[in-house]
């Protein structure tokens, strides 16, 4: 399946490349290990036009594309395909970084592995799946909450965005000296022009759809700015249109349907100028077990302050990690449309104010929160675990 033989390699359950944030956050950390190593495998999902192979001089991508219907099948079959590729590359793989507990495990099996193991831990499939297939017994959301822990104990090191994340992994019963905190980053880009068909006054929304992002909370917020009839609300989806039919049918219902304009997979160079020619940025995130419990690290947040628009957000301890309230836009309590909306219409009627949130939100930002100053760190953990020395890479 691999034509090349690789020192590291990265494994994930995610499409790639795509508009999703998932998708810039595996662009950068994979770049890091290969960077470090000279190269390396990386091994994520495909569909679509997207090649099962290619090669990148020393780089090269791989890509499973069993669509098998059930979704626990492919998360079964999506294993096996790892432990193919990591019995390829057995006799040179010195460090394997994962995603997932489905391309964990068939890496932290080997028996006598020669190799170290990150484990990135984004997220729970044990929480998240109650979120995204309700369906799902108990039963199986227990043995994946076992998968989760072995995988866990038996990774070698374990980075997490957040340190709600980091929480989440102490709960597992990682010690904490195996656990690094590497937050999502952010570019600060010169302002880039404005989108041709932007409207002239706008909200934006950047992301995915969904339950637990609110967007559904926004809409309702929106509903009450009816007497600011010029304002739109531009939702930058990274998901194709089917996904937005229940969304939209709420925007009817509420009566906001031709003041919400819908970007379907905008492609994420593309993001930036929607952000930065926006009155604000909201990124309504619910408190569910999803947000609160496993972490995130919502990219929105951050490319938006880089982006030097003031944000509106839920005040969620995620949130709170990269944000200040009044300081660099406002944090409002989740789930409450009426208060998500006066936090909105108080930015509005104080752009001034507004604009100089904005700007001290892109200064913290540079500061500390770049997607050097992340990967920074991640170059600390593959140093921790190399038995080589740096400049051998």
């Amino acid at each position: 399946m691999t034509s090349l033989d690789h020192r590291a390699a990265y494994f994930a359950f995610d499409l790639f490349p795509s508009a999703k944030g998932a998708a810039v956050h595996i662009a950068q950390m994979a770049d890091e290990l290969f960077t470090h190593f000279g190269g390396g495998l990386l091994g994520v999902t495909g569909g679509g036009p997207l090649p099962p192979r290619q090669v990148e001089g020393a780089r090269e991508i791989v890509r499973f594309g069993n669509a098998l219907p059930n979704l626990l099948d492919r998360f079964e079959a999506f294993s096996a395909w790892v432990a193919g590729l990591v019995a390829e590359q057995a006799g040179t793989l010195e460090l394997v970084h994962v995603r997932d507990p489905w391309g964990a495990l068939p890496v932290v099996a080997v028996p006598d592995r020669r190799y170290r193991v990150v484990y990135e831990m984004n997220g729970l499939p044990s929480v998240e799946l109650r979120h995204t297939r309700p369906g799902v017994p108990e039963r199986t959301l227990a043995k994946i909450r076992e998968l989760e822990r072995r995988c866990l104990a038996e990774a070698d090191a374990v980075i997490v965005p957040s340190e709600v994340n980091a929480r989440a992994v102490r709960a597992y019963g990682v010690p904490d000296e195996k656990i690094t905190v590497v937050p999502n980053g952010a570019d600060v880009p010169e302002p880039p022009p404005r989108p041709a068909d932007a409207p002239e006054r706008y909200l934006v929304y950047v992301g995915a759809l969904q339950p637990w992002q609110g967007l559904d909370v926004l809409l309702r917020a929106f509903a009450r700015l009816a007497d600011l009839p010029d304002l739109r609300l531009v939702v930058c989806s990274s998901v194709p249109p089917r996904r937005a039919k229940p969304l939209r049918r709420l925007a009817r219902h509420l009566g906001v349907e031709d003041r919400v304009e819908w970007r379907f997979a905008v492609p994420h160079a593309d993001v930036a100028a929607w952000l930065r020619h926006a009155e604000v940025s909201v990124a309504p995130l619910t408190a569910c077990a999803r947000n609160l419990d496993q972490g995130c690290a919502p990219l929105k947040v951050l490319e938006s302050m880089a982006a030097g628009t003031p944000v509106v957000a839920s005040d969620l301890p995620v949130v709170r990690e990269l944000m200040t309230d009044r300081e660099h836009g406002r944090l409002v309590p989740a789930d409450r449309p009426a208060e998500l909306a006066r936090a909105v219409r108080v930015l509005l009627e104080y752009p001034e104010q507004a604009r100089a949130m904005g700007a001290r939100a892109r200064e913290h930002v540079a500061e500390t929160l770049t997607w050097r100053a992340s990967r920074a760190r991640l170059a600390g953990v593959y140093r921790s675990l190399s038995p080589q020395p740096l400049d051998r890479w």
